[in-house]
C-alpha cells in the first residue's frame, strides 16, 4: 500500500526485499531535527508546569551538556595561554551565541512558526511549501538537506558528550584515566542496547534530572565567578565583536569553536510539539540560560585565576572532594543529552518515511498510551555503529569536537532560508519584511558556518560524509518512487473505464470484498488485473484503496475517509494521515462503514501487488542509482505489517520492474 502526498508523489511500496505495489508518499515535511519518544505529550492531561520540566529533560539535554568543553575548546584553540581580556572576549562570545542563536532565532521567532503544534526543519518545509501554494523542488531539496545533516549530529552528539564526561576521569581519579575509552564505548552500547524497552519509565527522571544538573552549572558557576569579578564584562557583547575584530583570522578559529555551545538548540524547534511553546520558552529563559550563562562566567573566573587548568576547565570547578560524583553526575547527563538524539533520530526518519522521502522501515511502539514512543531496529543499530566508529576512530573529545558543529549549523540554516519563506507567503509579512528580520541571523548562521568550515581538515568531513550519504539516500528515493509511479501511470487503465469494461464481463464473481490498495485511486491496480488475468475471477464488491500523507501532523476526523461508487461494484476510498500518525487500515475500514461501505474482515480479501526490481544501464536512473534503490527497496518493512492488515487476509501477486 502506499501513501501519496497532494502532490502527488512516488510509489513507494516495499515489503523485505520488493515493493508493494502502491506504497507511495509525498514530499513534503515534519520534524526536523527530532521529536523525542514521547516523553511528554502536550495535552491537556499535563500541567503546564510538568511540561517545562520535562522539556528540561528532554530538549535541553544536549545544550545543556555543552559547558562539558565549549569552554575549553574555545580557549585552546587561541594556542597559548589567554589573557584575561582574552578570557573575557571568548566568554562573551559563547554568552552572545547562546542569546543571538537560542534565545532571538528560536524561542522568540522559530517558536511561532508553527505547522500545527508542531516543529523542527521538515515541519518548516512542510509550511514553506503550502504557503506557496505550488511545488517547489528548492524548499524540498532545502528540507532534504537539513534533515540530512541532523543524522550527522545525531550520530557525533553522544560520541562527544559520552567522551567528555567520562574523561573526567582523567582529574578526578588519574588512575582510572587508561579506563576512559572502554568506559565510554560500554556506557554506549549500553544506551543503544535498552532503546528496545522504550524509554518511558526511564524518561520520566529526565526532566527533575536535568533541572538539578542546570542547577549544578549555576552552583558551580556562582562558586567561582566573583574570584574574578572582571568576567561579568562579558554580558557586554562589545567584548565579544572586539575579541573577533583584534584577533583576525585567529578569531575566526574560535569562532567555530564557540559554537559548540549552541549545539542542540535546534530541539528546542523540534520538540514544540511535544510540550509547547511556553514551557519551552519558560525553561529556557528560568533556568537553561541562566545556568549556562553563570556556568560560562564561572569558567572565564576560573580561567583568569588559574590558567593551568583550562584543559579541564568544568570539572576543576568543583571541589576536589565533589569531583568524582560530578564525573558521574556529567555521564548521566550525556546519556540523557545522547537519548534526546537518538529518539530524534526515530522520529525524524518516521516522519520521512511518512513522507515520501524514505522508504517504510520496521517502527515498534514501546508504549500504548504515548504515540510518540517507538524504536527502529536498523536506525538504532547503525546509528550504534557510527557511534563506535566516531568514538573509536577520534578517541578524545578534543579532537571530537574539531568534527562537531558543520552538520549543526547546516541544519541551522537550512532552517533560517525555510523561515523567511514561512514569514513572507504563510504569515504574509512580505519579502521585505521577513529578509529585514532574518538577515542578522542568516548573517549569524553564515559567520558560523565560515569558522567551522575550518574544521573540514580536522575531522569536520566526517559530518559532511554522513549528510551526503542521507541526501543521497533521500534523493535516490524520491527519484525512484516517482519514477517507479510514473511507469505504473503510464501504463494504468482508468478506473472508470475499466469498471465499465466489467459490467459486461463473463470473468466469475465470487462473494465477498476485495480490497485493493494502490498509490492512484484514477487508475486501475496493477494487482487487480494480475487478479483477473491469472484467476479469472472478479469479487461481488471491489474497493481501490489510497492512503495520503498530509502536509500537517494530524488529519482532521472529517478528512480522514472519503469514498466515492465509481460502479455498482467498484468503489475507491481514500485515507488521509497526518505525518506524525501511524496508519492503522482495519481501524480506518471499521470507521468507513458509517460513509456507506460495508466491512467485514472475515470476508475481505487484500490484494498486494509485490514488485521486484531489476537494474538496467538503459532505462531510468543511473546503474548506481538503480542499485542503490533496489537495496532501499530491501531494507522496507512489509507493506502489511506497516498498515496493521491481518496477514491471513493478504494476497499477494508479484511482477518484476526494470528501473
Amino acid at each position: 500500500m502506499t501513501t501519496s502526498s497532494d502532490e502527488g508523489a512516488a510509489s513507494q511500496s516495499v515489503a523485505s526485499s520488493q515493493a508493494y505495489d502502491g506504497q507511495t508518499a509525498g514530499a513534503s515535511g515534519t520534524h526536523g531535527a527530532s521529536a523525542t519518544q514521547g516523553v511528554a505529550v502536550k495535552g491537556k492531561r499535563h500541567g503546564f508546569w510538568t511540561l517545562t520540566i520535562g522539556s528540561v529533560g528532554v530538549v535541553y539535554g544536549d545544550i545543556g551538556t555543552s559547558p562539558l568543553y565549549a569552554m575549553r575548546e574555545s580557549l585552546l584553540h587561541l594556542g597559548r595561554v589567554p589573557n584575561a581580556e582574552e578570557i573575557v572576549g571568548v566568554a562573551s562570545l559563547l554568552i552572545w551565541s547562546l542569546i543571538v542563536v537560542v534565545t532571538l532565532k528560536y524561542v522568540i521567532i522559530l517558536l511561532r512558526a508553527d505547522n500545527h503544534g508542531e516543529g523542527g526543519t521538515l515541519s518548516l518545509m512542510a509550511l514553506a511549501r503550502n504557503a506557496l501554494g505550488r511545488r517547489s523542488n528548492m524548499v524540498l531539496a532545502l528540507g532534504v538537506v537539513g534533515a540530512a545533516l541532523f543524522y550527522g549530529d545525531a550520530v557525533i552528539t553522544p560520541a562527544v558528550s559520552v567522551l567528555s564526561a567520562t574523561e573526567g576521569l582523567n582529574v578526578a581519579a588519574p588512575a582510572l584515566g587508561p579506563y576512559v575509552l572502554p568506559m565510554t564505548i560500554a556506557i554506549i552500547i549500553g544506551l543503544f542496547a535498552a532503546q528496545s524497552y522504550g524509554t518511558g519509565r526511564v524518561a520520566a527522571l529526565f526532566g527533575p534530572l536535568m533541572v538539578v544538573w542546570f542547577l549544578s552549572l549555576f552552583g558551580l558557576g556562582l562558586y567561582h565567578v566573583f574570584d574574578a569579578p572582571s568576567v561579568l564584562a562579558a554580558l557586554n557583547p562589545y567584548h565579544a565583536l572586539l575579541f573577533l575584530f583584534e584577533h583576525g583570522f585567529l578569531g575566526f578559529v574560535v569562532l567555530g569553536a564557540t559554537f559548540l555551545a549552541v549545539t542542540g538548540a535546534e530541539a528546542l524547534y523540534a520538540d514544540m510539539g511535544h510540550f509547547g511553546r511556553g514551557p519551552i520558552r519558560t525553561a529556557w529563559l528560568g533556568l537553561v540560560l541562566p545556568a549556562l550563562v553563570m556556568n560560562y562566567l564561572g569558567q572565564a573566573a576560573l580561567a583568569t585565576t588559574q590558567p593551568d587548568a583550562i584543559s579541564n576547565l568544568f570539572f576543576l570547578l568543583a571541589p576536589e572532594w565533589l569531583r568524582l560524583p560530578l564525573v558521574l553526575f556529567s555521564c548521566l547527563a550525556t546519556v540523557v543529552a545522547s537519548q534526546a538524539n537518538i529518539s530524534g533520530a526515530y522520529s525524524l526518519t518516521r516522519q520521512g518515511m511518512q513522507l515520501g522521502l524514505l522508504p517504510h522501515l520496521e517502527v515498534q511502539h514501546t508504549s500504548e498510551t504515548q504515540h510518540g514512543q517507538i524504536y527502529m531496529p536498523k536506525v538504532n543499530w547503525l546509528m550504534l555503529a557510527c557511534v563506535l566508529f566516531l568514538v573509536i576512530t577520534f578517541q578524545t573529545s578534543s579532537r571530537l569536537a574539531a568534527a562537531y558543529g558543520l552538520s549543526v549549523i547546516g541544519t541551522m540554516i537550512m532552517t533560517t532560508i525555510l523561515a523567511v519563506v514561512v514569514i513572507a507567503k504563510a504569515w504574509k509579512l512580505g519579502w521585505p519584511v521577513a529578509l529585514l528580520i532574518m538577515a542578522p541571523l542568516v548573517m549569524t548562521d553564515a559567520a558560523f558556518l565560515s569558522a567551522n568550515l575550518l574544521k573540514i581538515k580536522d575531522g569536520g568531513y566526517i559530518p559532511l560524509m554522513l549528510g551526503l550519504v542521507g541526501v543521497v539516500v533521500m534523493w535516490t528515493w524520491i527519484r525512484g518512487t516517482r519514477y517507479v509511479q510514473g511507469r505504473i501511470e503510464h501504463e494504468a487503465i482508468p478506473i472508470g473505464e475499466f469498471a465499465r469494461s466489467m459490467s459486461t464481463s463473463s470473468a466469475t464473481r465470487v462473494k465477498g470484498t476485495a480490497m485493493y490498495l494502490t498509490s492512484s485511486p484514477g487508475i486501475t491496480p496493477p494487482a487487480l488485473l494480475h487478479n483477473l488475468k491469472h484467476n479469472k475471477v472478479l469479487h461481488e464488491r471491489n474497493v481501490i484503496v489510497t492512503v495520503h500523507t498530509l502536509n500537517q501532523p494530524v488529519a482532521p476526523p472529517e478528512e480522514r475517509i472519503s469514498l466515492t461508487r465509481v460502479s455498482e461494484d467498484f468503489s475507491t476510498l481514500e485515507l488521509s494521515y497526518g505525518f506524525m500518525e501511524d496508519p492503522n487500515l482495519p481501524r480506518a475500514l471499521s470507521l468507513a462503514k458509517e460513509h456507506g461501505l460495508p466491512f467485514d474482515m472475515m470476508k475481505t480479501s487484500f490484494f498486494v501487488g509485490r514488485r521486484s526490481f531489476r537494474a538496467s544501464a538503459s532505462v531510468g536512473m543511473p546503474l548506481w542509482q538503480d542499485h542503490v534503490f533496489i537495496f532501499l527497496v530491501r531494507q522496507s518493512y512489509d507493506a502489511t505489517e506497516y498498515f496493521r492488515i491481518p496477514a491471513g487476509r493478504v494476497v499477494e501477486l508479484g511482477n518484476q520492474m526494470v528501473v
